[in-house]
């Protein structure tokens, strides 16, 4: 993968994740996999964290855009918030059974599964590329 692919990967990563929460302030019911009230406190509990994602990626993208070495360490950081959110929210979904609950599961399994496979890309290419990055 390219630098240039990886820059887009996180716009992309920030732009959704900017866009799931104007959604779920705007309107629950286009982005809720799961309608209880315990459901709604659990995704109350994210904005800051994915706040935290999106602000790494940014730092991120600037870096590698800069061709600048701080890109290893906001890469890095991006990726271990991603997993850490993957962690939070693959335990909640398994331990209330949000995946197999309705059509917003199915949605939610493919969210969970995409931030592990983005995680694991920027972290993976991170460390392939982690020379060129540092000599920068």
């Amino acid at each position: 993968m390219t630098r240039r692919r990886v820059i887009w990967v996180l716009a992309a990563v920030v732009v959704l994740d900017v866009a799931h929460w104007v959604a779920w302030y705007a309107d629950r019911s286009l982005v809720a996999s799961n309608k209880r009230p315990a459901y709604y406190e659990f995704e109350n509990a994210f904005p800051l964290a994915d706040a935290w994602l999106a602000l790494c990626c940014l730092g991120a993208l600037v870096g590698l855009r800069r061709r600048s070495a701080t890109a290893v360490l906001w890469l890095l950081m991006a990726a271990g918030a991603g997993y850490y959110l993957f962690g939070m929210d693959v335990l909640y979904d398994l331990e209330n059974g949000i995946w197999w609950s309705s059509g917003g599961g199915a949605v939610e399994l493919v969210i969970n599964l995409l931030t592990a496979a983005v995680a694991t890309l920027l972290l993976r290419w991170t460390w392939l590329n982690r020379a060129e990055l540092l000599s920068a």
